[in-house]
């Protein structure tokens, strides 16, 4: 064929490098931000990106407008704006349980729109509990229809998920490679493709209302854990049975001098969960701390375990709560339940290597994986994203540490570190600076800097909570991903991929060859993640509508979608947010998910190419 372009030597490489990717991902050998590290490097031993080419993803549009996103919603949330949407849920649902679901679905999926779909979710999972505590539906009810319209909800605006930030950096790039005489393809605005994605949204509250919510879990799980409800929940969830006692130690007990992890490993020990010596009280001590004379012990367990515990250890258990009755007050401590998410610095270790107590000041009691609960010798257990941590903790401890994004807590529980009186103050600068990025002439990522400049000025947010409130492990991946886009448009790789597929389907109609790039992207996105499926399809796309005549904004768009399509797997972490809370199994993600997969990827065509 004239011009056919032929396999070079730096294509192979970059082919090779694509395979390496694929498994790095797909095999999880090292963590993946760790992936993305290594292939930065391969793409630099190897000459394929210029030395000061190399690190331009860490100065790109997408992730200072992916960061600026995720301090606008930590301002937000400590205003306490998710406690006005659970009110109006509720008075919207008239707790009716189909309304209720539509309603928390449109208001979550509404505001992904604005915000980043993991911070979505993870904002709107204590409402869900809340909920689903007030009006007693299950929570596995609640949270698929929430978390999957998150994703749809996303797809309205340019900053709604990783893959849409993504589009305009990459569509910008591609415009170097153009072949002579092609039209340069121009960044999207803000809510461009707000048709597009409402549309999608639309489809996905229909599916819910009409088909979905009768396809997900039909077990009883019960009500959302909230302060008031800890006994019964985590009696009828985890098997955690029994009531606190207070236990002081004799002057002839065998459990004087050994540590606190020594004395719950001893046969028939109950869970311990505070103490009070001479050094004072302290809710969830660390494993280490020794007990003396006189100690005082708050555990938790069946009366006929704690009084046989006693018994057998020389302590003398009191009749009522005196000296901790402080420390198990309902307004200060309790039982929470929190979930590990992608990209937590727990994913790999232990439970006795996090040292949770001494670090974090809470006690772990129990651990969900899918189907599994774990109860007994759980230190030993190395976690995974998605993991359901059970623990008690005091809630000051709690509302100190839950915005590190290591756990994501689900429970609904007293937070002292609420700004309701900056309300008003934190909506002002989200929308003024959505408003600029909207009408202005201002960059994306300069307009959302400045709603968090604005709100880190007028003390809605710290600047150590904003520190906090950024996903780092997601900046650095998407940062080291971006260069290894670019080299495969830059070296050709894409324009000889989409010419070999174009060539045996010439003659069949473009939109054949669009649905085949959706399902393509969707299939990335569950091995590479959305974010290396979107830098992968979206130059390949564009180099397939080259090759066949289309419209290479169409094709790109289709692409950035397709990598937004994955309600299947854990590789999206709005999935791992929500299954473990959700008592979600794989087979609960297939039976609701594999429908709407190809009706997304069917009406993402259709849309694009109604609309554009």
């Amino acid at each position: 064929m004239e011009g056919a372009l032929t396999l070079s030597f730096d294509m192979a490489l970059v082919l090779g490098i694509l395979a390496l990717t694929v498994v790095l991902f797909v095999r999880e050998w090292v963590p993946a931000d760790v992936a993305a590290l290594l292939i930065l490097i391969v793409l630099g031993l190897t000459g394929l990106v210029a030395p000061e080419r190399l690190f331009d993803g860490f100065a790109s549009n997408a992730v200072m407008s992916i960061l600026a996103v995720m301090v606008l919603g930590a301002g937000l949330d400590r205003t306490g704006v998710m406690e006005y949407a659970a009110s109006l849920i509720l008075r919207l649902s008239q707790g009716e349980e189909t309304r209720l679901i539509l309603a928390l679905a449109i208001i979550a999926g509404s505001t992904s729109a604005f915000m980043q779909n993991p911070a979505v979710v993870a904002l709107f999972l204590p409402v869900a509990s809340r909920i689903a505590a007030r009006t007693g539906y299950p929570l596995s009810h609640l949270l698929m229809p929430l978390g999957f319209c998150v994703i749809l909800g996303g797809t309205m605006s340019m900053v709604g998920s990783s893959p849409m930030i993504l589009l305009n950096d990459l569509l910008l790039a591609a415009n170097r490679n153009l072949p002579p005489g092609a039209e340069s393809l121009k960044a999207l605005g803000l809510f461009e493709i707000l048709p597009v994605g409402l549309g999608l949204f639309l489809l996905g509250l229909a599916y819910f209302h009409f088909y979905g919510r009768h396809r997900l879990p039909s077990d009883e799980q019960g009500p959302a854990v909230t302060p008031g409800t800890t006994e019964g929940y985590f009696e009828r969830v985890y098997g955690i049975r029994g009531r606190v006692a207070e236990l002081t130690v004799d002057a002839s007990s065998p459990l004087i001098g050994q540590s606190i992890q020594d004395a719950e490993a001893l046969p028939g020990s109950p869970l311990i969960l505070a103490v009070r010596d001479e050094q004072g009280l302290r809710v969830a001590p660390p494993g280490e701390q020794l007990i003396t004379s006189g100690t005082v012990l708050g555990v938790l367990g069946p009366d006929e375990t704690v009084g046989r515990y006693a018994a057998a250890y020389g302590l003398l258990q009191s009749v009522q709560m005196r000296q901790l009755e402080e420390a198990f007050n309902p307004a200060r401590s309790g039982i929470s339940e929190a979930v590990v998410p992608p990209g937590s610095r727990f994913v790999g270790k232990t439970i006795g290597e996090l040292r949770l107590r001494k670090r974090y000041g809470i006690s772990p009691m129990a651990l969900t994986r899918g189907e599994e609960i774990y109860r007994e010798d759980i230190r030993r257990i190395e976690l995974r994203a998605g993991d359901c941590l059970v623990f008690h903790s005091g809630w000051r401890e709690l509302a100190e540490h839950a915005h590190e994004k290591d756990f994501v807590v689900v429970t609904d529980y007293p937070k002292e570190e609420q700004r309701p009186q900056k309300l008003y103050m934190a909506v002002t600068f989200f929308a003024l600076a959505y408003l600029m990025a909207l009408v202005g002439h201002f960059p994306l990522p300069v307009a959302l800097l400045a709603g968090a400049a604005g709100m880190l000025m007028t003390g809605v947010i710290s600047m150590d909570e904003a520190y906090r409130a950024i996903s780092w492990k997601t900046i650095f991946s998407l940062a080291c991903l971006i260069p290894l886009g670019a080299v495969v448009d830059s070296t050709g790789t894409a324009a000889w991929v989409a010419q070999e597929v174009v060539a045996p389907i010439r003659d069949l109609p473009p939109w054949t060859l669009q649905i085949a790039v959706a399902l393509a992207s969707a299939m990335a996105a569950m091995a590479i993640t959305q974010v290396g499926a979107a830098i992968l399809m979206v130059p390949l796309a564009i180099n397939l509508a080259l090759a066949s005549n289309a419209s290479p904004l169409e094709f790109a768009l289709i692409a950035a979608l397709g990598a937004s399509n994955n309600f299947l797997t854990a590789s999206n972490p709005v999935n791992s947010l929500i299954s473990g809370t959700g008592g979600y199994r794989q087979r609960d993600f297939v039976r609701v998910g594999l429908p709407l997969t190809f009706l997304f990827a069917g009406a993402s065509v259709g849309m694009v190419n109604l609309v554009f």
